[in-house]
């Protein structure tokens, strides 16, 4: 019995041996790693270059000292159409500069400072808000939004060290309650943590853009995304005493 026992270790020693050997030479497969395309800078493309080369040129053709310099895309373009009055408002106020482009994401915004956006402006305060167009079914999962976003801070602190920097929370899309809306929700969480109470202050203007049962309204956004001038005059107003406090220490 104890041969027998012996015997039957042995073979099972053999047969782990062999199948070991049978597997060595199998191909390994590991998972395949995702470049991050929200911190990789780019251009656009098609018909909204023309948009994009008119800030460059604006940056360009009008260096030197600002108040403020809004960078983002479609949103903070819109100050110069649905919010121009709000901007007229604001432009009485402070020397302002709007660097906005419907549909950019964040590697754009990247892209644009590399091609010298920043190189000419000494602005007092960046109000950024970028990073809704990287959200969305097939785009960026809200970690790389998230570093999306923070690469963008960190190059106006490094191209723009004495600039204080107002970051806003990414704007609520989406009529009702969505999973689009919860992946910005919780890059916002995230974005709160930049707030050093130094160089980077975050405001989330969000909660007063929905209705009490989370809904946005026509008159808020007509299409659930973009405000209306009465959205742009909420932001100017929200937005008004940490301007006042952020420009008070230049």
């Amino acid at each position: 019995m104890k041969n027998k026992q012996l015997l039957l270790i042995a073979a099972l020693a053999v047969a782990v041996q062999f199948n070991i050997s049978a597997h060595s030479n199998a191909p390994v497969t590991t998972p395949e790693v995702r470049p991050n395309a929200a911190i990789i800078p780019v251009p656009r493309t098609g018909s909204i270059t023309n948009r994009q080369s008119l800030v460059l040129q604006r940056a360009k053709e009008a260096p030197g000292n600002y108040d403020i310099e809004f960078i983002g895309d479609s949103i903070t373009q819109g100050w110069e159409s649905s919010g121009k009055n709000v901007w007229q408002e604001l432009g009485s106020k402070y020397k302002i500069i709007n660097f906005g482009v419907s549909g950019d994401r964040t590697e754009h915004v990247l892209w644009r400072f590399e091609q010298g956006q920043l190189a000419g402006i000494k602005a007092k305060v960046a109000i950024v808000m970028i990073g809704t167009n990287n959200s969305g079914k097939g785009r960026n999962t809200p970690d790389e939004i998230l570093a999306g976003v923070t690469a963008v801070v960190n190059q106006i602190r490094s191209r723009q060290p004495d600039t204080k920097i107002l970051l806003l929370a990414i704007f609520p899309r989406g009529k009702t309650f969505n999973d689009q809306r919860g992946d910005i929700l919780q890059v916002n969480q995230a974005l709160a943590r930049l707030d050093d109470g130094k160089h980077i202050s975050y405001l989330d203007l969000g909660p007063q853009f929905i209705e009490n049962d989370g809904s946005i309204s026509t008159g808020m956004m007509k299409d659930a995304l973009h405000p209306g001038e009465a959205g742009y005059k909420i932001w100017a107003a929200a937005m008004e005493p940490k301007l006042k406090e952020l420009l008070a220490g230049k």
